[in-house]
């Protein structure tokens, strides 16, 4: 049976129930429903009626359905941190809840190695591991491609009362910036990566997952200190299996560090049910 790590400290957020495609979701007072491609299952039973909900189009995308009266953003909170949340294109509302769980490891080595610590964060997103990075003490170089998703970083870092923690953050395409990195000779103790299967960056630069990833994890490796704590690479594409990214890691990683490797899915128990939804999975190399 695969190993899975479920974020279960949440009182923020649930996942009410799952089935045919759907999920149903409470993101603090406000339930929303999204398409779920890993709830396979029959649904069953009657669901609560939500607040908005998000109908994929034939043509691709899809739009928010507002049923009930809802703010256009609103707070959550996951323990001492802050994020807003927001129903947005693709589906998406600004947090992957799952991701929690790494969130408590990084916090917990952070805090473990002291003072000084600092985390290289990977199409970082709206900067849910930044914040908790930062709120353990570690200083922070958060990237991402996309300016927006970069702004809302900075706010969830503020709301969070973390303004003040030493967070650069950089709009730039992540390879290139990576290779500036090497470059300069800036090192880190930590890398987090959280790549999507296929993107483009600010000047139109391809990502494609499974072309680049073993030379992004080789060039990152280049970034390490001497003696790293950790690093993650979580994926979601189908592509992809732990095993694939734990042979990455292993070729890249225990050559020069040694230290161990595990990979784990990540999931949420859904409520109405005695069940995990599989949400993607986390290759960890941390020092032995």
């Amino acid at each position: 049976m695969a190993v899975v790590m479920v974020a279960s400290e949440w009182r923020d957020y649930e996942l009410l129930e799952a089935g045919d495609g759907q999920k149903l979701e409470r993101w603090g007072g406000f339930i929303l429903r999204r398409p779920e491609p890993q709830a396979v299952w029959p649904m069953t039973g009657a669901w609560q009626d939500a607040h908005a909900v998000y109908n994929r189009s034939n043509s691709g995308g899809g739009s928010w359905d507002f049923y009930k009266k809802i703010p256009d953003k609103w707070t959550i909170s996951y323990k001492n941190l802050k994020f807003f949340i927001e129903p947005m294109g693709f589906k998406h509302t600004g947090i992957f809840p799952e991701q929690a769980f790494n969130w408590d490891f990084a916090m917990d080595r952070i805090r473990a190695n002291g003072s000084g610590t600092s985390v290289l964060n990977l199409f970082a997103y709206t900067g849910g591991a930044t914040a908790a990075c930062a709120s353990a003490g570690a200083s922070v170089c958060h990237v991402d491609a996309a300016k927006g998703m970069v702004a809302r970083a900075k706010a969830n870092l503020e709301l969070s009362g973390l303004g003040d923690k030493p967070v650069r953050y950089i709009v730039d395409d992540v390879v290139k910036f990576v290779k500036k990195e090497i470059r300069r000779g800036r090192k880190y103790d930590c890398i987090i990566m959280d790549p999507p299967a296929y993107g483009r960056g600010p000047s139109g630069e391809l990502w494609k997952i499974e072309d680049t990833l073993y030379e992004l994890a080789d060039l990152c490796s280049q970034l390490l200190t001497d003696r790293p704590l950790f690093f993650l690479i979580n994926a979601y594409a189908s592509s992809l299996s732990p095993l694939l990214i734990e042979n990455i890691m292993g070729m890249i990683l225990l050559p020069k560090f040694g230290g161990r490797i595990d990979t784990y899915e990540l999931g949420l128990d859904i409520k109405a049910r005695k069940m995990v939804l599989p949400c993607g999975f986390t290759g960890r190399w941390e020092c032995g």
